[in-house]
């Protein structure tokens, strides 16, 4: 009997893999990192940082002609932090990276449910977060359609907390519970619209976000929500050698911490030039407003609250990755070279220059230049990247970062190493009825 039920569950099996696909692959991220001043001033006393810290991911798939089903295992840990010969796992770093179910509507319309990335034209504003070891992810639902060469999303988020208490249904109360505070990656509620058209050599995009965040009284009590809007535009022309990119932001509403959000805005502008099949060139500014503290309750700054920030303002994440948030804001003008050196292997080279959008209390806004290298190699089935970056501090640096000049260290720098690998692990063919 048991063999019959093992046979029956093969043959079910059988016939699902004919109009079906199963994909199983992974994801090994080792990455050795020096750490010398990376995100903010290291002081003259203070000893340098080094870690090793990896991802590893295990992703499969499952494709039929109406849905597909993903799902993402991640584990991210640096090395050493976990004791030898314990049973369990005693950092916490085993997660559900991506969840969800993505299905076919008709026509060119279709709906992803779950947990997911969201990412959108340069990453400005929604962005991965690849970088990052742990990446970033939503918990939502979105509706889509996908023609040719016009998309349209509409995303719907709600997040709700555990209810420490037990509520009575699977641990949240009925009439709702807080979601944390200040914190501008803990949203409450989100809606999106995503528009964007191509065209032969242009492309244009338009987003809408609206943002609620969790506000709590004076007794620390959850009232309603504090909802943040943002309005964008990414403009993109490629012909040729030449290609310019623009992103235009505002945001209005009320900021995550409840100060009204007056006049915020975000204006950027990329060139590029391929100078050769060997060079290609770069030259951009960014200006992101900051805040003028002239007005108690409110606030000008913009957040680029769900960006891939690391991609932008430096390598060495001294703006907007965990910090400068409500701040003076960023005045950014950079350049960049990067050289093919060989088939499978490249250097990229960025010189950035950074002052305030507003003065500092001292009436400073020069905040220092950086200079980034990365070195890229391919090979056979894996790639390795290593990087250096050096920050030249202005004055206006040491005073947004709280560290005097003449207690910090004479050089502030950052480097690292890392190695990719992303083996395919099993594939079907899928084949038609």
């Amino acid at each position: 009997m048991k063999r019959g039920y093992i046979a029956f569950i093969l043959v079910i099996l059988s016939i699902q893999f004919v109009t079906a696909q199963f994909t199983l692959d992974g994801q090994f991220r080792p990455r050795a990192e020096y750490r010398n001043g990376f995100q903010t001033l290291i002081p003259d006393a203070a000893d340098a940082g080094f870690a090793i810290n990896t991802r590893s991911r295990l992703n499969a798939a499952y494709t039929t002609e109406t849905f597909k089903v993903f799902l993402s295992l991640q584990d991210v840990s640096v090395w050493g932090e976990n004791a030898q010969i314990i049973p369990v796992d005693s950092n916490d770093s085993f997660s559900i990276f991506e969840a969800w179910a993505s299905l076919k509507l008709g026509g060119d319309w279709s709906t992803k449910l779950g947990r997911q990335v969201i990412s959108y034209d340069d990453q400005r504003f929604f962005g991965g977060l690849d970088w990052a070891q742990q990446g970033r992810n939503h918990d939502l639902a979105k509706l889509s359609y996908k023609g040719e060469k016009f998309v349209f999303d509409l995303g719907l988020a709600f997040n709700q907390d555990l209810d420490g208490n037990g509520g009575p249904l699977f641990g949240f109360q009925n009439q709702g519970t807080a979601y944390p505070a200040n914190n501008p990656f803990q949203y409450k509620t989100m809606q999106f619209v995503y528009l964007r058209q191509q065209w032969e050599h242009f492309s244009g995009s338009f987003l809408a976000v609206n943002t609620g965040f969790q506000n709590f009284d004076d007794a620390d009590v959850a009232d309603g929500v504090n909802n943040t809007f943002t309005l964008g535009t990414h403009l993109n022309y490629k012909k040729g050698s030449f290609g310019a990119a623009a992103n235009a932001f505002i945001q209005g509403g009320k900021f995550f911490t409840g100060l009204d959000i007056i006049g915020a805005y975000l204006l950027g502008l990329d060139l590029s030039y391929k100078a050769s099949s060997t060079v290609g060139l770069g030259l951009g500014v960014e200006l992101i407003s900051g805040d003028d503290t002239s007005t108690a309750g409110e606030t000008e700054a913009f957040l680029p609250t769900f960006g891939t920030n690391h991609k932008f303002n430096g390598f060495m994440d001294y703006f907007y990755v965990g910090n400068h948030v409500n701040s003076v804001g960023l005045f950014d003008i950079h350049a960049s070279a990067n050289f093919k050196l060989g088939e499978k292997s490249s250097l990229l080279a960025k010189v950035l220059n950074f002052s305030g959008d507003q003065d500092l209390p001292s009436g400073e806004t020069a905040l220092g230049t950086e200079i980034d290298l990365v070195f890229s190699q391919q090979f056979k089935g894996y790639a390795l990247k290593i990087g250096y970056s050096h920050l030249f501090p202005a004055d206006g640096m040491y005073e947004l970062k709280g560290v005097a000049e003449a207690d910090a260290a004479d050089s502030q720098n950052w480097a690292w190493a890392m190695l990719i690998i992303k083996p395919k692990l099993f594939s079907t063919e899928k084949k038609e009825k």
